[in-house]
């Protein structure tokens, strides 16, 4: 990643079909790389918008036994109780902040940068911000449960009227075409064609 000191490899990229006018930050989720979601996110490209798939560095993760694999930060639990790894979540924080600092070097004005995830949280600090959370309803790792808690609480930090919570029947702990198509959605109603 640009202008860290975590060890992970340059983040793989879908460039926009023409002059990229806007971008978007998608990180995996535990245990993956950067690669599938670039793939994923080819399928649904917006011809102006340059799609960002970074790699997590490898590290332990307690919840795994400490199992080395790629993480943003340190899963200690699942419960809404769990300990949390605020060191880990900030230097993640920086990573992301580095990559979006990056693309507005590259001349992306940072009100045309979307930040989205799957599975390790990923929220910004601007109160307006924009959120959709999907959810699979069948998801017998991140039960939905949480994905109501995680939109409640968004919804204290945020303004409610600007979060999107949807959710997908039978869908386990992955993307569905109907969640893909969703995002694509989100992305081109927030990222509208500039000339």
């Amino acid at each position: 990643m640009c202008g860290n000191n975590m060890s992970a490899p340059l983040p793989a990229i879908v460039p926009a079909a023409r002059k990229a006018t806007a971008a978007v930050i998608f990180l995996h989720g535990l245990g993956d790389t950067g690669h599938g979601w670039a793939e994923a996110m080819a399928g649904i490209r917006t011809p102006h918008v340059k799609y960002i798939c970074p790699h997590a560095p490898v590290m332990p993760v307690s919840l795994n036994m400490n199992m080395a694999m790629p993480s943003w930060f340190d899963i200690i639990g699942l419960s809404p109780e769990a300990e949390e790894d605020e060191t880990g979540i900030k230097k993640a924080a920086e990573s992301i902040k580095a990559l979006i600092d990056q693309e507005v070097k590259n001349g992306i004005p940072s009100d045309r940068i979307i930040l989205g995830g799957f599975s390790q949280a990923v929220i910004g600090s601007n109160k307006e911000l924009a959120v959709l959370q999907c959810h699979g309803e069948a998801d017998p790792l991140v039960p939905l449960m949480f994905g109501r808690l995680t939109v409640e609480k968004l919804k204290t930090l945020l303004n409610p009227a600007n979060i999107t919570f949807k959710t997908y029947p039978r869908m386990p702990h992955s993307a569905c075409p109907e969640e893909m198509l969703d995002i694509k959605q989100f992305i081109e109603k927030q990222l509208p064609p500039v000339n």
